[in-house]
């Protein structure tokens, strides 16, 4: 239906500004597909990230093998030893993990498959669940055979 005045009506709001301001109640409650939705996201950056890491590693064994006491690539494989440097392996181990499984949830929808509410929270757990169990094995198994 139009309106017949033909008197401008208001632009519709996004839902963030229909709150009322910093501090008063969200419009959109948190669930679990949403935090899947975005931790797929991050999880994508992380692995972008890592691959420039990837790259780092590379350049730097390249670059020492000629050198003969290979201190470019000694000093690369300290700073990924070091505490952080576990940190953010163990970090890109659980983006591996995540966005395969999450990236499994995304064909399953694309076939048509598990896109009601009920299956979509279950896979979203099951998603997270898998991606925490394979990196604490896979992180486990390097710590039982020293590759740590």
């Amino acid at each position: 239906m139009t309106d017949a005045s033909g008197a401008p009506r208001e632009r519709p709001k996004s839902p963030h500004l229909m709150t009322g301001g910093f501090g008063s109640p969200l419009l959109w409650r948190w669930h679990i597909t949403m935090f899947t939705s975005i931790a797929h996201r991050a999880t994508g950056v992380a692995l972008y990230l890592g691959a420039l890491m990837l790259a780092g590693w590379a350049v730097a064994l390249a670059t020492s093998l000629g050198e003969t006491d290979h201190k470019t690539y000694v000093d690369y494989m300290a700073l990924l030893g070091s505490p952080l440097g576990k940190l953010v392996l163990f970090g890109l181990t659980l983006s591996v993990f995540y966005h395969l499984a999450n990236g499994v949830r995304h064909l399953m929808w694309d076939s048509g498959q598990g896109l009601d509410i009920k299956s979509a929270n279950f896979t979203a757990v099951a998603a997270i669940a898998f991606s925490i169990a394979a990196t604490l094995a896979v992180w486990g198994i390097a710590a039982m055979t020293g590759a740590l």
